[in-house]
Protein backbone atom coordinates (compact mmCIF):
# COMPACT_ATOMS: atom_id res chain seq x y z
CA UNK A 1 0.00 0.00 0.00
CA UNK A 2 0.98 3.50 -0.76
CA UNK A 3 -0.50 6.00 1.11
CA UNK A 4 -0.05 9.35 0.13
CA UNK A 5 -2.34 11.01 2.99
CA UNK A 6 -4.37 10.54 5.77
CA UNK A 7 -7.03 11.59 7.70
CA UNK A 8 -9.51 10.63 11.01
CA UNK A 9 -12.77 11.33 9.68
CA UNK A 10 -15.29 12.20 12.78
CA UNK A 11 -18.68 12.59 12.63
CA UNK A 12 -20.42 14.56 15.56
CA UNK A 13 -24.04 14.20 17.02
CA UNK A 14 -23.26 18.26 17.22
CA UNK A 15 -20.92 19.38 14.06
CA UNK A 16 -20.85 23.32 15.40
CA UNK A 17 -19.91 22.44 18.91
CA UNK A 18 -17.42 19.93 18.17
CA UNK A 19 -15.66 21.94 15.43
CA UNK A 20 -15.69 24.82 18.02
CA UNK A 21 -14.02 22.66 20.28
CA UNK A 22 -11.63 20.94 18.68
CA UNK A 23 -10.15 24.80 17.11
CA UNK A 24 -11.10 26.91 20.22
CA UNK A 25 -10.49 24.71 23.00
CA UNK A 26 -7.51 22.13 21.99
CA UNK A 27 -6.34 25.23 19.47
CA UNK A 28 -6.22 23.13 16.30
CA UNK A 29 -4.81 24.80 13.13
CA UNK A 30 -7.21 24.97 10.15
CA UNK A 31 -6.00 22.74 7.03
CA UNK A 32 -9.51 24.00 4.94
CA UNK A 33 -13.00 24.55 5.72
CA UNK A 34 -15.80 23.23 3.13
CA UNK A 35 -19.33 23.68 3.61
CA UNK A 36 -20.15 20.17 5.41
CA UNK A 37 -16.79 20.35 7.74
CA UNK A 38 -13.62 21.33 9.01
CA UNK A 39 -10.36 19.76 8.57
CA UNK A 40 -7.89 20.04 10.94
CA UNK A 41 -3.93 19.11 11.34
CA UNK A 42 -2.77 17.15 13.73
CA UNK A 43 1.15 16.77 13.61
CA UNK A 44 1.35 14.11 10.53
CA UNK A 45 -2.29 13.45 9.95
CA UNK A 46 -5.58 15.20 9.46
CA UNK A 47 -8.87 15.37 11.38
CA UNK A 48 -12.41 16.10 9.73
CA UNK A 49 -15.26 17.36 11.24
CA UNK A 50 -17.87 16.03 9.16
CA UNK A 51 -21.96 15.21 8.81
CA UNK A 52 -23.66 14.12 12.11
CA UNK A 53 -23.12 10.93 13.46
CA UNK A 54 -25.86 8.80 14.44
CA UNK A 55 -24.00 5.63 16.59
CA UNK A 56 -22.41 7.83 19.28
CA UNK A 57 -20.14 7.42 21.39
CA UNK A 58 -17.37 4.41 21.41
CA UNK A 59 -15.11 3.35 23.74
CA UNK A 60 -13.03 1.53 20.93
CA UNK A 61 -11.74 4.74 19.38
CA UNK A 62 -9.34 7.43 20.91
CA UNK A 63 -7.17 10.50 19.17
CA UNK A 64 -3.77 10.10 20.66
CA UNK A 65 -1.97 13.56 20.05
CA UNK A 66 2.02 13.11 21.33
CA UNK A 67 2.52 17.20 22.51
CA UNK A 68 6.08 18.37 23.69
CA UNK A 69 4.87 19.67 26.93
CA UNK A 70 2.00 18.17 28.69
CA UNK A 71 2.12 19.98 31.71
CA UNK A 72 1.76 23.40 29.52
CA UNK A 73 -0.77 21.95 27.44
CA UNK A 74 -2.70 20.44 30.45
CA UNK A 75 -2.17 23.82 32.20
CA UNK A 76 -3.75 26.28 28.81
CA UNK A 77 -6.45 23.46 28.59
CA UNK A 78 -7.48 23.57 32.44
CA UNK A 79 -7.63 27.77 31.81
CA UNK A 80 -10.17 27.06 29.10
CA UNK A 81 -12.38 25.39 30.37
CA UNK A 82 -11.51 21.56 30.18
CA UNK A 83 -12.22 18.77 32.62
CA UNK A 84 -9.95 16.42 32.72
CA UNK A 85 -11.47 12.33 32.39
CA UNK A 86 -7.57 11.25 34.04
CA UNK A 87 -5.09 13.59 35.17
CA UNK A 88 -1.49 13.37 33.78
CA UNK A 89 0.63 10.30 34.95
CA UNK A 90 3.15 8.17 34.12
CA UNK A 91 1.69 5.22 32.68
CA UNK A 92 2.99 1.61 33.27
CA UNK A 93 4.38 1.54 30.13
CA UNK A 94 6.03 4.93 30.24
CA UNK A 95 4.63 7.41 28.58
CA UNK A 96 3.00 10.30 30.19
CA UNK A 97 -0.58 11.07 29.31
CA UNK A 98 -3.63 12.64 30.26
CA UNK A 99 -7.26 11.84 29.27
CA UNK A 100 -9.86 14.52 28.19
CA UNK A 101 -12.61 13.83 26.29
CA UNK A 102 -14.49 15.89 23.09
CA UNK A 103 -18.34 17.03 23.49
CA UNK A 104 -19.40 13.51 22.15
CA UNK A 105 -17.14 11.47 24.23
CA UNK A 106 -14.86 10.54 22.17
CA UNK A 107 -11.49 10.27 24.41
CA UNK A 108 -8.43 12.26 23.66
CA UNK A 109 -5.23 11.47 25.42
CA UNK A 110 -2.60 13.90 25.27
CA UNK A 111 1.07 11.93 25.23
CA UNK A 112 4.57 12.86 26.04
CA UNK A 113 6.97 10.85 25.73
CA UNK A 114 9.81 11.14 27.98
CA UNK A 115 13.31 11.60 26.92
CA UNK A 116 15.15 8.43 28.27
CA UNK A 117 12.02 6.44 26.96
CA UNK A 118 12.80 4.07 24.06
CA UNK A 119 10.78 5.50 21.93
CA UNK A 120 13.12 7.97 21.78
CA UNK A 121 16.26 6.40 21.83
CA UNK A 122 18.11 6.03 18.62
CA UNK A 123 18.52 2.28 18.30
CA UNK A 124 20.75 2.55 14.74
CA UNK A 125 24.48 1.44 15.78
CA UNK A 126 26.82 3.81 14.57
Amino acid sequence: MDVLSSRFLLKPSDPAVTTAFYRDVLGLAVYREFPAGTVFFLGGGLLEIVGSGEQGRTADVALWLQVRDLDTEVATLRERGVVFDREPRREPWGLDEAWLSDPDGTRIVLVQIPADHPLRVDVRTP
